[in-house]
C-alpha cells in the first residue's frame, strides 16, 4: 500500500508571470522544438513581435519592418506609433496588460490576450525594447524576464516606432537556430495579407500588390492553374481560388486576422460549404461536393472581431461569429461566395465553362474508379490487419497532441534486406518502413486507375492515408530508400514519377525526400567515419591516415542494423524533392519519362563526367541526380 502523501499549505506554490511561462512554455508558445519545423517555439517568438508590428500597419502606422538574424538573435524594428512610453516596462513585462482590450484601437487584432511580448521576454535569455514617439524615446533590458537596465525618457532623432531585440533562453531551447526557409515563409504570408507592406529580411525584401492571388501565384507554376485565378475581396474577406490541372486533391491556405490557420477552422468548413452551394446553384446542377471541389486550389483570408482560437499557436479557428452585432462566420462568407462569386461567373463565362467541364471530368473518373476503388479498399483493408510490407510507427502527423508528430516518417524501401537493417535500426515511436518488392511500375501517361489495381500502389497509398486529400496524410516526411546504384536510382526515378503524377502536392508541399546513405567506410583502430562522397573519403584517409580500412557499400542491405541506426538517427542527410516554381510536372515528367530518347541521352553525356569511383551531382530544374561510374 502506498503511503500516504501530505498536502499542506506548503505544497501551494504561486508563481509570478515569468516563472509560470518558463515554467509551462508549452502552454504560451507550443512545442519548443529545434528550428527544424515552422511551427518550432522559437518561430512562435518572432511572429508574436511581428504580430504587433502588423497590427500598427494595419492601424495606418507604417509600411516598412525591417527584421534581422544571425540565426540565434532576432532584431525587429516597425515604424508604427511606437508603445507608450510611461507604459513600456508594463506591456512588455505585465500579463494582461496592452492596448488590445481597447477594441476601438484594435479592431481585429490576432494578439487580443496580452501574453505574447511577455511570453517573449520570459523565454529570452536576453530582451531589449526601445519605444520612439515624436522625438523622444524610452528603452528597457531583461534577462530572462527580469528587468535589469531601463533608459528614461529621452530626446531622439529617430522615426516613430518600436525596436525589439532578444536571443531565445538556451537553458530552455538547448541547441536552435534560425533557418532561413522558415522565416521566409512566414515573412510571404504577411505581405501576401497586408499588401503595400514592406518586409526587409537581412538582404532581401517582401512585397506584395495583389494580395492573396500572389500568394497562389508563388505556391505553383501559373501554366499548371485550369483558368485565370479568381479574386475576391470584401470588406472582411478575400477569396483567391483556381484549380489544379495535374493535382488530384484539394488545396487551400487559410487565414484569420492574418493569422495562418494551418489547420483550418470554422472560415474554411463555410467556404468549402459556400463554394459547393454558388456552384450548384449557378449551374442549376447537384453535382456531388467532391467533384465541384476537386483539383481546387484557393486562398481564404478574412478578419473578425475578437477571433477565439482552438490553441494558443492560433493554427485553428473556432469563433462561430464575426463579431457584436455581425452575422456568423458561416453566413458571412456562404453570402460573400453567393453574391460576388456568383457574380463573377455570370460576367467570365469562359471561366465558368471551364469549372463546369473540370467537374465533369472529374464526375466521370470517379464513377470509372467507383467499381475497382471498392475492390481495392477491401483488399487495402484487409492486408492493413496485417500489412507485412508496412512496419508502422507509433506517433503520426494526425497526433496534434504530440510534440513529435512532425518527425514523423515512412521509409519506403526495396527488398528485404534493405527493409531488414532500416526496421531493425528505427526509432519505433516515429520511424516506418514500406518495404516493395522489386521495381515499381512505370506510371507516367496512365491514369489514377493504376494506383487501385496495382497492389503495392494501392498499399502504399492506404499507408500514406492520401487517397482522398493531404489533410490525413500519416507521415510529415516521405522518404525514397534505395541503393546509389544505377538500379536503386531508376527506383527513385520510377517513384517520383508515381508522387508527381498522381500526387503532385506531396512534392509541393515538402513531404517528399531522398535518404543519404554512406558509399565508404573509412575506420581504423580508433575512429570509425562514413562517407557520402569521394571528397569525403578522401579527407577522411588523411584524417585517419592511408593504412586505414576502406569498405565500399554496395547497397543497403550490407549495412548492419548497428551502422544503420547512426544514418537515420539525428545526423541522418535528407535531399528534399522540391519542384521548379518556372517548370510544370507535366514538362518534367515528359523530360524524364516520355518518349524523347534522344534528348534525354544528350542531357546525360553533356553532364556526365567519367572519373573513376566519383559520384557527379547534376541539377536540373530543382531535381537532383547522382551518377556513379
Amino acid at each position: 500500500m502506498i503511503g500516504q502523501v501530505k498536502y499542506t499549505e506548503e505544497n501551494i506554490k504561486s508563481l509570478d508571470w515569468k516563472d509560470h511561462i518558463r515554467t509551462r512554455p508549452g502552454m504560451y508558445i507550443g512545442k519548443l522544438g529545434d528550428g527544424s519545423y515552422s511551427d518550432d517555439g522559437i518561430y512562435i517568438l518572432l511572429k508574436e513581435i511581428i504580430d504587433n508590428s502588423i497590427d500598427e500597419f494595419v492601424m495606418g502606422s507604417g509600411n516598412k519592418i525591417e527584421i534581422k538574424t544571425d540565426q540565434i538573435e532576432i532584431f525587429v524594428r516597425d515604424y508604427g506609433r511606437g508603445i507608450p512610453l510611461g507604459k513600456l516596462v508594463d506591456v512588455v513585462s505585465k500579463m494582461n496588460t496592452g492596448g488590445k482590450y481597447d477594441s476601438r484601437a484594435f479592431k481585429k487584432s490576432v494578439g487580443l490576450n496580452g501574453v505574447g511580448t511577455k511570453a517573449v521576454n520570459a523565454l529570452s535569455s536576453s530582451f531589449t525594447v526601445e519605444s520612439i514617439r515624436d522625438g523622444r524615446s524610452k528603452s528597457a533590458t531583461f534577462h530572462s524576464g527580469v528587468l535589469v537596465d531601463q533608459v528614461e525618457d529621452e530626446s531622439s532623432v529617430k522615426e516613430n516606432g518600436t525596436e525589439i531585440s532578444f536571443t531565445p533562453d538556451k537553458t530552455i531551447f538547448k541547441t536552435f537556430k534560425y533557418r532561413d526557409e522558415h522565416i521566409e515563409r512566414m515573412l510571404k504570408h504577411y505581405v501576401f495579407l497586408n499588401p503595400g507592406l514592406k518586409i526587409f529580411y537581412n538582404s532581401k525584401t517582401f512585397f506584395s500588390q495583389n494580395g492573396l492571388r500572389d500568394l497562389l501565384e508563388d505556391q505553383s507554376n501559373i501554366n499548371e492553374f485550369l483558368y485565370p485565378i479568381i479574386h475576391l475581396k470584401g470588406e472582411d474577406i478575400e477569396v483567391a481560388l483556381t484549380h489544379s490541372r495535374t493535382q488530384y486533391s484539394e488545396e487551400y491556405h487559410s487565414f484569420v486576422n492574418g493569422q495562418n490557420t494551418s489547420q483550418g477552422g470554422t472560415h474554411l468548413s463555410a467556404f468549402r460549404e459556400g463554394y459547393v452551394k454558388t456552384i450548384r446553384e449557378f449551374f442549376g446542377k447537384n453535382y456531388e461536393s467532391s467533384d465541384i471541389r476537386k483539383s481546387i486550389v484557393c486562398s481564404i483570408s478574412i478578419k473578425v472581431m475578437e477571433p477565439v482560437f482552438e490553441s494558443q499557436t492560433k493554427t485553428k479557428l473556432g469563433s462561430t461569429e464575426m463579431g457584436d452585432g455581425l452575422p456568423s462566420v458561416r453566413s458571412y462568407i456562404i453570402d460573400f461566395l453567393s453574391t460576388q462569386l456568383d457574380n463573377f461567373l455570370h460576367k467570365n463565362s469562359e471561366i465558368a465553362e471551364s469549372i463546369q467541364k473540370k467537374i465533369l471530368q472529374a464526375e466521370k473518373e470517379r464513377k470509372e474508379l467507383s467499381g475497382i476503388r471498392k475492390i481495392a479498399r477491401e483488399r487495402a483493408k484487409k492486408a492493413s490487419l496485417h500489412n507485412k510490407k508496412l512496419r508502422d510507427c507509433r506517433i503520426h502527423l494526425g497526433d496534434f497532441g504530440k510534440e513529435k508528430r512532425l518527425d514523423s516518417t515512412i521509409f519506403i524501401t526495396e527488398g528485404d534486406s534493405a527493409s531488414g537493417s532500416i526496421t531493425k535500426s528505427r526509432d519505433v515511436n516515429t520511424q516506418a518502413v514500406f518495404s516493395l518488392r522489386g521495381k515499381p511500375l512505370n506510371t507516367f501517361g496512365m491514369s489514377k486507375k493504376i494506383v487501385y489495381e496495382n497492389e503495392e500502389f494501392n498499399l502504399l497509398q492506404a499507408a500514406l492515408n492520401i487517397e482522398n486529400s493531404l489533410e490525413s496524410l500519416r507521415y510529415n516526411k516521405i522518404v525514397i530508400a534505395t541503393d546509389a546504384d544505377v538500379d536503386g536510382m531508376h527506383i527513385r526515378l520510377l517513384l517520383i514519377t508515381f508522387f508527381l503524377q498522381f500526387f503532385p502536392e506531396l512534392v509541393k508541399e515538402g513531404h517528399l525526400f531522398i535518404l543519404q546513405t554512406p558509399l565508404f567506410r573509412v575506420r581504423n583502430n580508433k575512429k570509425t567515419v562514413y562517407c557520402y562522397s569521394e571528397f569525403e573519403k578522401t579527407k577522411s584517409i588523411d584524417s585517419l591516415g592511408v593504412n586505414s580500412e576502406i569498405t565500399r557499400f554496395k547497397g543497403l542491405g550490407e549495412i548492419s542494423p548497428d551502422e544503420f541506426k547512426f544514418f537515420i538517427g539525428d545526423s541522418i542527410r535528407l535531399d528534399p524533392i522540391r519542384m521548379d516554381k518556372e517548370t510544370t510536372t507535366e514538362e518534367l515528367l515528359e523530360f524524364y519519362m516520355g518518349k524523347n530518347t534522344p534528348n534525354r541521352q544528350n542531357f546525360i553525356i553533356d553532364n556526365l563526367k567519367i572519373e573513376a569511383d566519383l559520384i557527379e551531382s547534376i541539377d536540373w530544374h530543382g531535381w537532383k541526380f547522382r551518377f556513379l561510374q
